[in-house]
């Protein structure tokens, strides 16, 4: 039997975690704008489609996966207005940039991106809440462009 092998488990930093929108600077996050539950980023969809056969399986990689990064902001400060003017002008974004809450963790990087939608906004102040949904894809199994 293997002893403890000691492995530090790391830490996670709640005030990393940023959304980076080069298009639209102005549109920049960081850990200041947001509410306790931050950024999460939820994926949609197989990375891979795995096609049943009559003894087993042929695989299909998918060079994308869908995604939405949901941001929740503070609807107490300016940058929650930039979301609502932004999405009254154009919901359409560009690429964007999620840093983690680790340094461990590489930034995801999200393509074509738009506004998909705000969250319910609770207006008898208990909740500072303004959440926005950002959707887009992620590039995965870059090798299939290799042939």
């Amino acid at each position: 039997m293997v002893g403890n092998p000691l492995t530090n488990q790391g830490t996670l930093n709640r005030l990393l975690a940023s959304v980076i929108i080069p298009a639209f600077p102005e549109l920049n996050v960081t850990s200041s704008f947001l509410g306790k539950e931050g950024v999460t980023i939820s994926f949609q969809g197989d990375i891979t489609l795995m096609i049943p056969t009559m003894t087993g399986t042929v695989t299909s990689p998918e060079p994308y996966q869908m995604a939405t990064v949901l941001v929740r902001l503070l609807r107490t400060q300016p940058l929650a207005d930039a979301f609502k003017q932004q999405l009254e002008t154009t919901a359409l974004i560009g690429d964007i940039t999620v840093r983690p809450d680790s340094r461990a963790l590489s930034p995801y990087q999200f393509i074509n991106c738009a506004i998909s939608t705000v969250g319910d906004l609770v207006l008898n102040g208990t909740d500072a809440g303004y959440g926005v949904s950002i959707v887009g894809y992620y590039p995965v199994n870059s090798s299939l462009f290799d042939g």
